[in-house]
Parts: C-alpha cells; sequence; structure tokens
C-alpha cells in the first residue's frame, strides 16, 4: 500500500474518499452492463437464433464461475483489509498468495469435475436439440479456461482491498475492451460464432489477469503472488471463507431466482417474459451503479473496523446519503421518460406499457436494493459470517413463497410486485441484524438506523 492509498483510508475527507473507492467500482460495473449488452449485439449479427440461445443458456455457468471467483476474492479482499488497518502486514502477503494459488486450484477442479459431464451440463442448462452443439462448444471453453476466469474476480476483488481503487478500475475496464475488440474480430473476420466469442471472454480474462498479477507482484507494498507466502492456515480458511461463502451462496440463489421468476412469466406469454426481459436490462444500469457504490467502499469500512471505527461510522453515513440521492435521481428519470426507455427496444405498443409498468414496479425497490447491499457489504467488511449468511439467503427464501402466494391472488400484477415485496424483507432483516449488532460494531452506530 503506498501513502497514497494510506491516506484515502486514513486521513482523507469521508466524501473524498469515498468517492476515491466507490467511483472507479461504479464506472468498471457500469461497463460490464454495456460489455453483456454489446456482446448479444455482436453475436446478433450473424441472425442465429441457436446461437444467441446458446449466449442466453450458459449466463448460469458463467455466472457460477464468477461466484467461485468472487468466493476467494471478496473473502479474502475483506480479511486483506482488516489486516492492513491492525498493520498486520506479513498476514497480508500470506492471504494474498493463498487467493491467488487457491484460486487456480478451484479452476482445475472446475476442469476435472466439468469435462466428463459436460453433455449432462449442457442439458442441465436447457440447450435443446438445435443449440445443443452451440451450447456445448461454448460451455467447453468456458470451463477450460475457468481457472483464468475465477483468478480475474479474486485479484479484482485483493487489487481493490489495499486501496488501489485506480488499479482495480483499468483491469476491469481492459477485460471488457479487450473482449469487446476480440468479438468484433473472431465474429466479422474469422466468423467463428460461438466459439469465438467464448474464446474472447477467456483471452480477455486472462489478459486481465495479467495486468492484476503484475501489479500484485511488482508494484504493490504487501500484496504478493509469491508461492513462497503461501498459507492455508485455519485462521485464513476461517476468515475467508466465512466471508466467501456467503457470497458464493447469493450468487446461487439469484441465479436460481432468475430461472423461477422466467418460470412465472412463461404463464403469461411471450409478451410478458419480453417485457421484463427489457425492464430489468435497464434497472441493471442503476443497480450496478448502487452496487459498485456499496461493493466499493467495502475496503474502506473493513480498514476503519480495525483502526477507527468513528471513521467506519461516518463512512457508512455519506454511503447512505449518497444511495438515497442516486436512487431520487434515476427515479425520477425513469417516471418521466419510462415509455421512451423501453421504446428503444420495441415499438410494440402493448409491450411498451407492459414494460413501462414493470419498470415502474421494479424501480421502486432500487433504494431498498442499494441499503440491502451496503448492508451485506458492512457484514463481509467486519467479519459477521451469519450476518452475512442470512443476508445471502434471505431474498431467495422469501421470494418464492411469496411468488406463489401473489401469483395465486394476484395473477401477472403478483409476480411483479413480489420483487419488491422480497426486497423489502430483505432490507428489514438487513436493518434490524445491523441494529442487532450495532454494539459489536460500533457504540455509536444504533443512530444511523433511527
Amino acid at each position: 500500500m503506498d501513502a497514497e492509498n494510506l491516506y484515502y483510508f486514513e486521513k482523507a475527507p469521508v466524501s473524498k474518499a469515498v468517492a476515491h473507492f466507490a467511483v472507479p467500482m461504479m464506472l468498471g460495473t457500469s461497463m460490464s452492463v454495456i460489455y453483456s449488452i454489446l456482446n448479444a449485439y455482436f453475436l446478433g449479427t450473424l441472425h442465429s437464433t441457436a446461437m444467441l440461445t446458446a449466449l442466453a443458456l450458459t449466463l448460469p455457468l458463467f455466472a457460477i464461475i464468477m461466484a467461485l471467483g468472487n468466493l476467494v476474492g471478496m473473502g479474502s479482499g475483506t480479511f486483506i483489509s482488516r489486516l492492513l488497518g491492525e498493520k498486520k502486514y506479513d498476514d497480508v502477503k500470506h492471504v494474498s498468495s493463498f487467493a491467488f494459488y487457491s484460486s487456480l486450484v478451484l479452476g482445475l477442479i472446475v476442469i476435472a469435475v466439468g469435462l466428463p459431464l459436460i453433455n449432462q451440463i449442457v442439458y442441465g442448462l436447457g440447450a435443446t436439440s438445435d443449440s445443443f452443439e452451440f451450447t456445448k462448444d461454448y460451455v467447453t471453453i468456458m470451463i477450460l479456461g475457468s481457472p483464468f476466469v475465477i483468478l480475474f474476480f479474486t485479484l479484482e476483488n485483493i487489487v481493490r482491498s489495499e486501496g488501489a481503487a485506480i488499479t482495480s478500475m483499468i483491469g476491469m475496464i481492459l477485460s471488457v475492451v479487450v473482449n469487446i475488440m476480440l468479438d468484433a474480430l473472431v465474429i466479422f473476420v474469422f466468423d467463428w460464432g460461438v466459439t469465438g466469442v467464448a474464446s474472447a471472454t477467456v483471452i480477455s480474462n486472462i489478459v486481465a489477469s495479467a495486468f492484476y498479477a503484475f501489479h500484485v507482484g511488482y508494484k504493490s507494498q504487501f500484496l504478493t503472488v509469491s508461492v513462497k507466502w503461501f498459507k492455508a492456515s485455519k485462521e485464513i480458511l476461517s476468515n475467508v471463507f466465512k466471508i466467501g461463502v456467503p457470497v458464493f451462496i447469493m450468487s446461487i440463489f439469484l441465479g436460481a431466482m432468475s430461472l423461477i421468476l422466467n418460470h412465472f412469466l412463461v404463464e403469461y406469454g411471450d409478451q410478458a417474459v419480453a417485457a421484463y426481459g427489457i425492464s430489468s436490462r435497464l434497472l441493471q444500469f442503476p443497480e450496478f451503479i448502487l452496487m459498485g457504490l456499496c461493493e466499493g467502499v467495502v475496503p474502506l469500512i473493513a480498514f476503519s473496523f480495525t483502526a477507527n471505527k468513528m471513521r467506519m461510522k461516518h463512512t457508512i453515513g455519506f454511503t447512505i446519503k449518497m444511495i438515497v440521492a442516486l436512487a431520487f435521481v434515476f427515479g425520477v428519470i425513469v417516471y418521466l421518460i419510462s415509455d421512451n426507455l423501453i421504446g428503444l427496444f420495441t415499438n410494440d405498443p402493448y409491450l411498451i406499457e407492459m414494460g413501462s409498468y414493470i419498470l415502474h414496479v421494479t424501480f421502486l425497490s432500487l433504494f431498498i436494493t442499494g441499503m440491502t447491499t451496503l448492508f451485506t457489504g458492512v457484514f463481509q467488511a467486519t467479519a459477521q459470517g451469519i450476518a452475512a449468511f442470512i443476508m445471502s439467503i434471505i431474498q431467495g427464501v422469501t421470494i418464492i413463497p411469496v411468488l406463489f402466494i401473489a401469483n395465486h391472488i394476484y395473477g401477472f400484477h403478483g409476480v411483479i410486485w413480489s420483487l419488491v415485496i422480497a426486497d423489502a424483507v430483505s432490507f428489514l432483516v438487513g436493518a434490524i441484524m445491523l441494529y442487532v449488532l450495532r454494539n459489536k460494531l460500533q457504540p455509536d452506530l444504533d443512530s444511523l438506523v433511527h
């Protein structure tokens, strides 16, 4: 950690420190949304429904591989920030080396398990006879590249954990830019289709991982990729996995929730599914902005938890104000021009009306989801493993019964409103746990939840 990063951790005004940590993360997450849209666009130019289907079907697999990276990365990253606050610099080297090599091992396990079961995985993702081969090609390449995909998400987290927010952002943007350039090359020049798109994703993660590894190995004062610092002690395993496992479980639950929600929407026709798909893409942008804000401040909260709890309190308080302000601005924009936003994707009047309705309803919970993400980040940063685990499952546990009941009573409207209800329950549970843990986290933290 250089003097500049230490300044933002310890001495910079809270507003300036939050901006330093959060803005690069917000920009990085925004780029990932843009990339996901462009990725589908490039493949769409081939006018192959089967290829686009394969791309959509493989999203859960990529989400699982990404979740494995966040399992190690988030767990190691928050532990590293706390250790930096305690000035235990040798321990930081042990944890960063553990994160690097355990990520590669996890990837090798994915290969060892995934390749023999490749056909079962492809069928399990829902591939039909038309999309089977395309899906299999994509899955095969993603499984082979999984060590580098997992490593990318791990290294992004631990680089950010030492305060190198700009470096973290550059790595994320580098991954997106390389991916887009390679997508154009493999589609328009080499005509490699799905195989090319999958290869572009893996190669972009390799490039970004190499960038992060160079920073960790040669630029960082405390992080390392040297195997001589590798250590898998009980303390390291406990601190990494008590935060990392809830993050992994949350990712799995979110994927399952998406599948369940689509199952209910299919009952109301293709237009209902399409309208939700459009509105969810539009909602994704402000959600990722708020996610970037909340995840960006996690290292600052973790460092302050062990170094200066009053600064932690002020950081959380300022972040809440920013969530309120951003949710208000995005909400006003949506309620003023929702029809125009939906109209960017379709000219069907009924679809525009339905999509606008879904957008209005789901945007009601934007502030709530922002706060829920912050609660989760606070629990992760302060090593509250049980609270983090509860936050990881509460939305998934809530939405399933709510969906069944609301769908039975209110039909389509019940399905859409069930999302808001599940978000509200998650918010209430998080607020209650923060209140219960207030004395453990900070004697004056209760003022934040009144």
